[in-house]
């Protein structure tokens, strides 16, 4: 990436990112509703066995948004069938330096176990690696355009590479514990180490091109940061994505439940507050005034290249940094009538751009269901999810997306710019074995019954005790 195009084509391809919400799967009780939201119960008494693993079939979240008239750059690779380096800009307008957005968040679940802890206060506890992957781009028609065929522009341009965008992806392993206070209110919290796989951030605050063919020149001027863990195809391949710790970090988040006597359902949680510090070999680069010169009758290309990798490396510190993970609040209420619930649902990025407003329709007949969730991202994203599932209290398998319309026309015309261009699919499947978590009353074996720790309550009972009178 270093040595083509470096920050440009960092910003482009973001715009063909991957993001997972799954507000389908918010309050299912499924194996990922609880780690997401750690105070939520994956167990029902006298029915589920005490251990659940999703076996290494991995809860998969898929999706892609831009926003903005590179949607014809896009639509024009995704109907080709693959992206070969080359695509095309032509019909993309310039002149307006009107924006484009895109935006990532990808949450995969590799492994999954949980186990029920003890009947006294419901205590569960959970264990799970899983890959996250957050990224935003803000970018002008005219970097496209550019990167594509500078010779559609005359004269000077000025602030024709102006934007910002940033991706970072990690491993996480995490221990969640949940357990309830008392009938209605429970606790739960998610402590993680953290390894990061990958970091990008650039901001290029001014930048200009002027094309002279008097003379046979191009002339780039650029002003701007970048940061990362790697430069050059050398310093990243497959024990890259291996978990190594090289870059680690620590997160943690916590949530809470309370159902009210008349049948209102409360969920509230902070996610994934934490950091990573990328390495002393991580890269660290500033260009003030950057100016490169090409010679357009020879081999212009080549040379725009080679000559951008130089200014970059010749102002290349290699230096640790800390990065924030991209940390969420969110916060649910609902309330279930017969075989119908509405779960109204706000999800808000906390250090980092973006954010959600949903309303999850969830249809239960027996142990199949259907979810119909339309969302507002806040960028200005419009979203309509689908969501099937198969659930008893052992088994679970789901199938879903965030974003059916814009997924089942993805492959429309080219030629249409208007609004964005997306696609969304995730599923995921869990099993519960071991004993039946049965009730003391129906059995003579129960997880935790009679154990001397839960004499005084449980864990969460024991920090609060502190507020109450003596």
């Amino acid at each position: 990436m270093g040595k083509r195009y470096a920050i440009l084509l960092f910003i482009i391809s973001l715009s063909t990112q991957l993001k997972a919400q799954q507000f389908g799967l918010f309050n299912t009780r499924t194996l990922f509703d609880s780690f997401e939201n750690p105070a939520q119960k994956a167990f029902v008494l006298d029915s589920s066995r005490q251990y659940a693993s999703n076996f290494f079939f991995p809860g998969l979240g898929l999706d892609v948004a831009n926003k903005g008239d590179a949607n014809f750059a896009l639509r024009t690779v995704i109907n080709r069938g693959k992206f070969n380096g080359v695509y095309d800009a032509s019909g993309i307008p310039i002149g307006e330096f009107k924006r484009n957005e895109a935006y990532l968040a990808s949450n995969t679940y590799l492994l999954t176990f949980r186990l029920f802890k003890s009947y006294k206060y419901h205590q569960e506890l959970g264990f799970s690696w899983q890959v996250r992957a957050d990224a935003y781009a803000n970018y002008s028609n005219e970097t496209l355009v550019a990167v594509d065929n500078y010779n559609r522009f005359e004269g000077d341009q000025i602030g024709i590479f102006n934007g910002k965008a940033y991706g970072q992806s990690y491993h996480q392993f995490s221990v969640t514990y949940r357990e309830n206070y008392d009938k209605r209110l429970s606790f739960g919290a998610k402590l993680s180490l953290l390894s990061g796989i990958t970091y990008n951030n650039a901001n290029i605050t001014e930048s200009s091109i002027t094309v002279d063919p008097a003379v046979g020149q191009l002339r780039i001027g650029m002003s701007g940061t970048y940061k990362t863990n790697f430069y050059g195809d050398d310093e990243i391949g497959s024990k890259t994505l291996v978990p190594n710790f090289r870059n680690p970090g620590l997160s943690a988040g916590f949530g809470t439940t309370y159902k009210s006597k008349t049948g209102y359902f409360i969920m509230a949680n902070v996610k994934d507050l934490g950091f990573i510090r990328w390495s002393k070999n991580a890269h660290q680069i500033a260009v003030n005034d950057g100016e490169i010169i090409v010679d357009r009758t020879n081999n212009d290309q080549k040379n725009l290249e080679r000559q951008l990798s130089d200014l970059l490396e010749a102002n290349d510190i290699k230096k640790a940094f800390y990065t924030p993970t991209n940390a969420k609040a969110d916060f649910l209420l609902s309330k279930t009538f017969q075989f119908y619930s509405p779960n109204f649902i706000v999800s808000k990025n906390l250090f980092y751009t973006g954010g959600h407003v949903a309303l999850a329709n969830t249809f239960k007949s027996n142990e199949l269901s259907a979810t119909l969730t339309p969302a507002y991202n806040l960028l200005g994203f419009g979203m309509l999810g689908l969501q099937g599932m198969y659930q008893t209290p052992n088994f679970e398998f789901y199938l879903g997306t965030d974003n059916l319309l814009r997924t089942t026309a993805i492959r429309q015309s080219v030629n249409v710019t208007t609004g964005y261009t997306g696609a969304s699919v995730y599923m995921g499947m869990a099993i519960k074995f071991g004993y039946v978590v049965e009730h003391p009353q129906n059995s003579s074996f129960m997880p935790g019954v009679g154990e001397e720790a839960n004499k005084n309550g449980g864990f969460f009972a024991k920090i609060f005790s502190i507020f109450k009178k003596k």
